[in-house]
């Protein structure tokens, strides 16, 4: 007994659970709906790499038919590794994995001008990079350079962004061909899948409101039970592509259980090592590998900033700066998990937004990150069991964290054009263009403008102005391509 009050005292201290108002039981709990919110990478991210051939017409891991089980495997096993250390050295609530958007530049952009060990090569200069960027001090010093009301603006943009991607991924909203966006996959709400996601949107606001523990956690299970049910009784299948495609189908992943014996899958780590440092700058030329490691770092070096404040602001850790704890070391964090995921064959992995909704379930230190990351470790043996749980599950709690982040948009002076205008874009690019980089760039660009259009250019820090100029080489990357090379 004694033993125990020590050992939960040396937590207590080392992760600063009391002091930043939480439980050991509260960090399990986030660390668990974090892990259940994003664990559809493990699922998504053999999708988009596994069917793309390189140059050399071979699939990621140099063989000739796609192998899913390995990137899989690479996923959960980077994943789970990195978002430990974060909590072990930064202690902050944030998890890391492979990052969407990123992965599909890498797979449809990158990959097919190279193979794919050039391709990763760039991913792994990318992180590498970016930590001597840290470990300087100036990817610090550009956070700090950044207004606090634009902080502000990041948060509240991702909130938006991730109640969209909630609604997207759950079929509540689709692309139409009329219109960006339309009411559901073909204009109106159909399938068992929406109804399983509409009805999860219901019981985890109705829990929220009456404050009952584990509101979000809850909500995933019961909501995959009854998609495990509706599968079995009505044979949904997933939503498919192409000729295959079924707009009352499941979006990710079909919620059926797995028998027994395939519970447990022998890992397959084919992808780990997959990389050549310098091998894309004789594959693809020296002008078109340094405008690739570009955008990919601009893309990187913004998005974790800003996930990092929403994840702070949500959490109530920024200090009067806006500034989260311990900033330095979530950034060295997040830069080596950039490179490892190249090195790794995974694609870069970054700082999730998804870790909100843990946040959300009460988690504020690093001991939620931990749990995330044995879960995500613990995956790599049985990713049949993960597979079971469907977007329209797990999205809800993406919502119910969208609105709880809308909330700081109080917190902007909408009265001082000088910072309203540049909070606007930010806020509405994010969701409207699908990527939290290009918000962030638009409101910075804006920023600047309109201080020099009223004669304020003194008030514009200097490192304001070499991130201005920079997002104007990314907003033009492509013009600036064709006319180098």
């Amino acid at each position: 007994m004694s033993t125990q009050v020590v050992g939960t005292a040396g937590l207590d201290r080392y992760f600063k659970i009391s002091e930043r108002g939480s439980s050991v039981a509260r960090e399990v709990r986030g660390g668990v709906v974090t892990f259940f919110t994003m664990a559809y990478i493990v699922v998504l991210n053999p999708l988009i790499l596994g069917f793309v051939q390189d140059a050399d017409g071979k699939y990621l891991g140099g063989g000739d038919e796609p192998n899913l089980a390995a990137i899989a495997a690479g996923t959960a096993l980077v994943a789970g590794v990195m978002t430990i250390l974060m909590g072990v050295v930064a202690n902050y609530p944030l998890a890391l994995a492979t990052g969407l958007g990123l992965n599909a530049f890498v797979a449809f952009s990158i990959a097919t001008q190279m193979t794919w060990a050039d391709a990763m090569g760039l991913v792994v200069l990318e992180g590498l990079i970016i930590l001597v960027l840290v470990l300087t001090g100036f990817r610090t010093a550009v956070f700090h350079a950044i207004p606090t009301q634009l902080k502000v603006a990041i948060s509240v943009g991702i909130g938006l962004f991730i109640a969209l991607i909630g609604f997207v991924d759950a079929g509540f909203a689709g692309r139409g061909s009329g219109a960006p966006l339309q009411l559901g996959r073909t204009g109106e709400l159909a399938g068992w899948p929406v109804l399983v996601f509409g009805l999860g949107l219901v019981l985890v606001i109705a829990l929220w409101v009456r404050k009952t523990r584990g509101a979000i956690l809850i909500t995933i299970l019961v909501m995959t039970a009854a998609a495990i049910l509706v599968e079995k009784l009505f044979e949904v299948g997933p939503a498919g592509v192409g000729d295959d495609y079924n707009p009352k189908g499941w979006s990710l992943t079909v919620p059926e259980l797995p028998g027994f014996g395939d519970l447990w899958v022998k890992p397959d780590f084919g992808t780990l090592g997959e990389f050549s440092l310098l091998g894309s700058f004789q594959e693809a030329g020296v002008v078109t590998a340094v405008l690739l490691i570009f955008t990919l770092m601009l893309a990187d070096f913004f998005d974790t900033m800003g996930t990092m404040t929403a994840i702070g602001a949500e959490a109530g850790l920024l200090d009067e700066e806006g500034t989260p704890p311990n900033a330095e070391r979530i950034l060295v964090v997040d830069s080596i998990a950039a490179a490892a995921g190249g090195a790794a064959g995974v694609s870069s992995n970054t700082s999730y937004i998804e870790s909100a909704s843990g946040v959300g379930e009460g988690a504020r230190t690093g001991l939620a990150s931990i749990v995330t990351g044995v879960l995500f470790l613990i995956t790599i043996l049985l990713a049949p069991l993960v597979a079971v749980i469907p977007s329209e599950a797990a999205v809800p709690a993406l919502v119910l964290v969208g609105f709880l982040m809308m909330q700081q948009v109080k917190d902007i002076d909408w009265d001082d054009v000088e910072i309203a205008i540049p909070a606007f874009l930010t806020i509405v690019l994010m969701p409207f263009t699908y990527s939290i980089t290009v918000g962030i760039g638009a409101g910075f660009l804006a920023f600047v403008l309109i201080k020099v259009v009223r004669g304020k250019s003194n008030q514009i820090h200097a490192l304001l102005w070499v991130i201005a100029a920079l997002f104007v080489v990314y907003f033009a990357i492509n013009p600036i391509t064709n006319w180098l090379t």
